[in-house]
């Protein structure tokens, strides 16, 4: 695909069309990174007719090169350390609890903000369709996919609507499977490939997480 995602709602229902494999898996979840892949989830989730959650992970970046992640932390205290970055930079523990702290209170803040009384999900035997609105340099997803591998699920799918296609090919050493529907090199933006591309907001993420705990809530109903 060369054209412009019109938006994200366009990208994810493209997804989802790829997708139809896992639809009505019992034990399918889809996980978005917020903010930006949870419009794109939710399209996956809706045609799908699977669960909605966020992926509540922060990348640690290195002070001045943010883009590179020196580790990632999660929910419920978890720490993952890229060793690596940190001996090859010489980086004190004090400037990586540093960095800690403050993506630590944006992580609670987006815990209470998105999660509010609702539980975490339960990610064990699960097969977990993981979704972002495209990939530049992997960090964070790579982080995330970290922390689930932690909690054993059955299988992870990586959904994205674009990424580099050198990522596509290091993504599909880490999980099951990979899809994408655009693979330039390079990709110098995100953006780039979207009409429209605005933020999305706090209150469009408990929007769309609150619509698809309802239509969950009226399918289980009958």
């Amino acid at each position: 695909m060369e054209r412009k995602f019109r938006d994200r709602t366009e990208a994810g229902q493209l997804l989802a069309a790829q997708l139809q494999a896992y639809a009505h898996c019992p034990n399918g979840l889809v996980l978005a990174l917020p903010r930006g892949g949870v419009p794109v989830a939710y399209e996956i989730a809706e045609a799908l007719n699977l669960p909605l959650d966020v992926c509540l992970v922060r990348k640690l970046g290195v002070p001045g090169q943010e883009e590179l992640a020196m580790g990632a932390i999660a929910p419920g205290g978890v720490m993952i350390l890229n060793n690596e970055v940190l001996r090859m930079l010489h980086l004190s523990r004090q400037t990586l609890l540093q960095v800690a702290n403050i993506e630590k209170r944006e992580l609670e803040r987006r815990q209470r903000v998105y999660q509010s009384d609702r539980p975490l999900p339960i990610i064990r035997d699960r097969t977990i369709i993981l979704v972002d609105d495209g990939i530049a340099t992997s960090s964070t997803l790579r982080a995330a996919i970290t922390v689930l591998q932690r909690q054993r699920p059955q299988q992870i799918i990586v959904a994205v609507p674009v990424m580099p296609i050198a990522i596509y090919a290091s993504l599909k050493k880490l999980v099951q499977q990979v899809i994408s529907l655009s693979m330039p090199e390079p990709l110098r933006s995100i953006g780039q490939w979207y009409e429209d591309f605005s933020q999305t907001s706090d209150a469009e993420v408990c929007h769309l997480l609150k619509q698809a705990s309802i239509r969950q809530m009226e399918c289980s109903l009958g």
